[in-house]
This record gives structure tokens, sequence and C-alpha cells, in this order.
């Protein structure tokens, strides 16, 4: 593994990119994406995306919706409202996903706060919680990717929801792969492909006992019967610069509730990032067996460049946070699956990846390659 020397990601994530620089230090592609965002001119981009909501405003009528916005109720949620709410006078639906975990204090104020704050209606699916626990096991037996059910209606909802609502112009946060690395870092303003990003991406299912009749919404835009260019889903993220701290400030300002006062989590760095349920975020803590990286890295490594905090800092976080999945996260999802801890932590080792990890004297897994 390397990292970069500019933040704390390691080449392992995967697709990002490091840069050989001239004076031999290794840049990884999201910290280059981040700097050139001094060189566009985002007032112009602005101006797009008004020409944009100008094209759909009042399409279904004056009163009715004109746009959809995919949200979880979080803090980039309540940022994507306001600036297509207010700011630019949209009439939007919102559409979310339940993951059906336990949900925390913060994640029930927020989703009711996002509707109360801006006045708007959510439609959220509450997926099929049989299907849920079947397809759950399987995908985190065999791919280490124990949400991917939720994580694929989460994307494959709001473009089912935006054909029904005749909403084509449907809004999402970041790119993800762009501004955080990955394999298709193009930095476009079309969402259409969001499912390449490595997430939701298909996977064999032929190995589970499941009605297909229990997947209505939950499929690939881009090879089933929706017809795709008739939507114009969008990232706001080419729009506007996008900051995921400065979108917690704003949130914040309108009544956002963060951990702060409910959970000091054990992998994380920050209180207010995937703050809605318990078990869910063991889906991002999967990178670290994977990988070599989970949430404290990811995390760090925004503050870096966001200029919040020393890189000698943020690896003193990713040593301290990033292997240590909160145990309350391990309670919830197997409760909620039906294993037993023994049963999840099995899973788990047979998803360490050998060419990074070494099992130490004590039978732990550590990473041969440590940050410096």
């Amino acid at each position: 593994m390397r990292y970069c020397d500019f933040c704390v990601m390691p080449d392992s994530r995967p697709g990002i990119k490091f840069t050989t620089l001239d004076d031999g230090r290794l840049k990884c592609s999201a910290c280059i994406n981040h700097e050139n965002k001094k060189n566009i001119d985002y007032k112009s981009r602005f101006k797009e995306l008004e020409a944009l909501c100008d094209k759909h405003r009042g399409r279904n009528g004056k009163n009715d919706y004109d746009c959809a916005i995919a949200v979880s109720g979080g803090k980039d949620s309540h940022f994507q409202v306001h600036i297509m709410k207010e700011v630019l006078g949209m009439n939007p639906v919102l559409f979310s996903v339940e993951d059906n975990f336990t949900m925390t204090k913060a994640g029930k104020s927020n989703l009711r706060n996002l509707s109360e704050e801006f006045g708007c209606h959510i439609i959220s699916l509450k997926p099929n919680i049989k299907t849920q626990k079947a397809l759950m096991l399987y995908t985190f037996e065999k791919y280490g990717k124990p949400t991917w059910y939720i994580d694929r209606l989460i994307y494959s909802y709001p473009f089912a929801m935006a054909a029904k609502f005749n909403t084509p112009l449907l809004v999402y946060g970041e790119n993800v792969s762009y501004e955080y690395g990955g394999s298709d870092a193009v930095e476009t303003p079309s969402a259409k492909d969001i499912f390449l990003n490595g997430v939701a991406s298909d996977i064999d299912l032929s190995g589970v006992d499941i009605d297909l009749k229990d997947l209505q919404l939950f499929y690939d835009p881009n090879s089933s019967n929706l017809d795709i260019d008739s939507l114009e889903p969008i990232y706001l993220s080419y729009f506007i610069k996008w900051n995921s701290y400065s979108n917690y400030i704003f949130a914040k300002s309108r009544g956002f509730s963060d951990l702060k006062s409910e959970w000091d989590r054990a992998h994380t760095v920050e209180d207010f990032d995937q703050v809605d349920s318990v078990a869910y975020i063991v889906h991002a803590w999967m990178k670290y067996p994977k990988f070599g990286h989970a949430m404290a890295t990811d995390y760090a490594a925004r503050f870096v460049r966001y200029g919040l905090m020393s890189r000698d800092k943020a690896i003193e976080l990713v040593k301290e946070r990033d292997h240590a999945l909160d145990p309350r996260c391990v309670e919830d999802f197997c409760n909620f699956i039906g294993i037993s801890k023994s049963k999840f932590w099995q899973i788990i080792e047979k998803h360490y990846n050998k060419d990074i990890f070494a099992k130490n004297e004590f039978g732990e897994y550590k990473l041969k390659y440590g940050i410096s």
C-alpha cells in the first residue's frame, strides 16, 4: 500500500489514481480534483443549473412537482433541498429509502426536520424485510457487501419514482468517485452512470433463494424497460463547489441533528455523516478488511483537504479509530439479520485482504503497511 502524501488515502481504494509529482511525492486523484476546484467558474456553472431548472419549471402544472431529490435526511439532503427549493424556486418531491435498522434519535429527527423546515413531501420506501434479510446475508457472506440490497434501492428507487411522477430532473448530491476517488471519476453533471461507482453495481444473485417478483424497484435503469433517456439525473456537486463539512454547518443552522450528545462511534472521526441508523454503517466499515481503510480515513482525508486538520493529526486518528468497528453497530446488525456475533466475525475474517493484512501473535489482523 502507498499513501497520498497530501491526505491519508491509500492506493488500495478501488479506482483511485495516484500521481507522482516532480518532487517525488504522491498525490491522489481526490486531492487533485479538490485542488482543481479553484480553477472552476462556479458562477457560470450555476447559470447552467438555473437554465436546467427553467427547462423543467412548472412542467406538470403551476402547483405540481417539477423536480425530484433523492434524500436520506442527512446534512447533504438539507443542503440539496435548500438549493433546489429556496434558492432556485423549484417545487421538489423528495424520495427516500429506509434501511429497516434501528434508527438513531438524530435520524428520526432529521427526516422530520427536512420536511418541516423546508415544507416538502417525502415519499419513503420501506423495503421488503424478508427479501432484505435473505439478500443481506448472501451478499455479506459472498461479497462483503452487507447493505447492497439497500444501497441498490437508494439508487434505483428515485429513478423509478422520477419516471412515475414525470419529474425527470432528479437531483443527487456529490459524484462520489470524482469527489473522493473512484474508477469512474469523471467530472460530469449527469448522474445517469451513478450505478457504476461500485456501491450498487450488478452482482450475481443466482445463489440466493429469493422471488424475483420482490425486486420490482431493484434494477439498473440502464438495463431495464425504464427509458433512461427520459430522465435527467444530475449531481449538484458539478454546479456548486461541494464541501461536505460546509453542508453540515448549513444543515445544523436549519435544525439538523448530529450525534454529538447521543453516540461517540468508535470507528469514525466525526459525528455528522451517515447518522440515520445504527447498523447501516457496517457497510462503510467493510472497506477496512477489504481495502485497509474505512470511515475514519474517508473523513480525515476530507478534513485535510478542506484545511480543517493537519495530516499528522489525521494519521493519528486513522491509526486510533479506522479499525475499531463500533460494537453497537455489530449488535444491531446481528439482531436484524438473525446471526450470532461469532458468525458475524467469522464472515468478516473471510473478507480480510491477505495481501495487505497479516495476523499478529494474538490472532488479530494488522495492516502490513502502516501510514506515516
